[in-house]
């Protein structure tokens, strides 16, 4: 008889699989690395069971003990089937922005779920990094993996991700791309491939309002970088040990728009139900390979997980037309296209919280605008608008003697610069009057709903 013992031993070993449709007319061999064969459904159950093993190995890890962690849902549920397996207990803090899907999923496999917002920094106690650290240190005998700086995390990578490519591809592999988020499956992947073979290129796909990018190609780790995106897995605001940039020839950012888009696509296309961050590691490959890819070259994307975890939101209609993510109307003018044609004469109006309000009114006035972001510290802190203003001095005519740091609203939205108009304007609305937009100069622009309708009709 030939069987498993438990569940987490059927973990790795997945298949590589030709991308056709998608790839067509581009050289060279382009084959997926597909993850959801993992009985987690997805690359983390490589990493998960590695974390958990060398705990117990170094005696972190005790029978009856609590596994702590902060995950976007997927090492999560690798760290919980090593639970069930092992008999260990399960806490996991999410950010809101991840998928309900997920969360039912680790609940339904044992798992206690604490959700915790998005737009907060990872030193916030409120911040799903934060909470984890605080119960590690409350319960007693539990661990925290911390998947993030865990060294672990590359080295199961390093032990059978790149391994089975390296196989599979008879050694003929030329470039291997994946997203980077931990930095485990890029890295640890990229680092055995590179020692057999140095020419190989690695390429990690990065999203906007993440930091690698230009942390990777200047060395500066630029918050002006960070701002809340949708896509989940991958990107990240702070620069995890396990991101190895030594290891990474270069980072292709996408939107989020383009990695849910090419999600679909490789439904309907190749059979792939994939995740989210699957699409946008494809979505990068293939424009790389446009330009890059040659007749003998071999291609592998990582394609990290299932698209069961996304049931709710890229392959529901609803919710990616309420995004702007599908067109109903050949908008296709972006962000960057709307900045350009003021060829440079736009200069951002700011205010600073301790400004008075009656001032504002004139400033409002005197430019012939309708909202002002407020920065401290080149920090964007706030914002004002006329309407809410207005609102505000109905119910308290005396507001125009306080600051506006005692008025403001929320800070403006940063968005992509590759934002298409069907993005812009979902996200212009009664609470967002204004998005913001860094160029390549890190010079910030406005983008208001006129600027939205010229472009419309222009």
């Amino acid at each position: 008889m030939h069987y498993h013992n438990s569940i987490i031993e059927t973990i790795g070993n997945t298949p590589l699989i030709k991308l056709n449709k998608i790839f067509k007319g581009i050289q060279g061999t382009v084959l997926a690395k597909v993850e959801y064969f993992n009985p987690g459904n997805s690359t983390k159950d490589r990493m998960a069971i590695k974390m958990v093993e060398d705990a117990e190995k170094a005696g972190i890890l005790k029978p009856g003990g609590t596994i702590i962690e902060g995950t976007s849902g997927n090492t999560g549920m690798g760290l919980a089937l090593a639970a069930v397996a092992k008999g260990y207990r399960c806490i996991f803090t999410m950010a809101d922005k991840q998928s309900q899907e997920k969360i039912n999923i680790l609940k339904a496999v044992g798992a206690e779920v604490i959700v915790c917002p998005t737009n907060v920094s990872p030193e916030d106690p409120r911040s799903y990094y934060s909470v984890a650290r605080k119960l590690n240190k409350e319960i007693p005998n539990s661990f925290y993996p911390n998947q993030y700086d865990n060294p672990s995390n590359t080295q199961a990578h390093y032990e059978t991700t790149g391994p089975e490519i390296w196989k599979q591809t008879d050694g003929k592999i030329t470039h291997y791309v994946a997203t980077v988020g931990t930095g485990g499956s890029m890295c640890g992947t990229a680092k055995f491939l590179k020692e057999q073979n140095s020419n190989i290129i690695s390429v990690g796909i990065d999203t906007y309002g993440s930091v690698f990018k230009k942390y990777k190609e200047t060395g500066i780790f630029d918050e002006n970088e960070i701002y809340p995106y949708l896509t989940e897995g991958f990107g990240e605001d702070i620069l995890p040990k396990n991101v190895n940039f030594d290891v990474i020839d270069l980072f292709i950012k996408v939107t989020d728009k383009d990695g849910a888009l090419m999600t679909r696509r490789l439904a309907r296309e190749e059979g792939l139900f994939i995740g989210w961050s699957s699409g946008s590691a494809v979505h990068g490959a293939l424009a790389y390979a446009r330009t890059n890819l040659k007749k003998d070259d071999v291609m592998v994307i990582l394609l990290p997980d299932h698209g069961t975890r996304y049931l709710a939101k890229v392959y529901n209609d609803q919710w990616m037309k309420d995004h702007g993510f599908l067109e109903t109307k050949s908008f296709s003018t972006k962000a960057k296209d709307i900045i350009a044609v003021r060829n440079g004469h736009d200069n951002l109006v700011t205010v600073e919280p301790k400004t008075r309000v009656s001032d504002v009114i004139l400033l409002l006035h005197r430019e012939g605008i309708d909202q002002i972001p407020v920065t401290e510290n080149d920090q964007f802190i706030g914002s004002v608008s006329s309407s809410t203003l207005l609102e505000k001095m109905i119910e308290d005519p005396q507001l125009r003697e306080k600051t506006v740091g005692e008025v403001m609203d929320k800070p403006m939205l940063f968005v992509a610069p590759d934002s298409t108009l069907d993005v812009l304007s979902s996200l212009l609305n009664r609470e967002n009057k204004a998005v913001l937009i860094r160029d390549e100069k890190q010079k910030v622009h406005i983008i208001t709903q006129h600027d939205l309708l010229r472009a419309m009709t222009s």
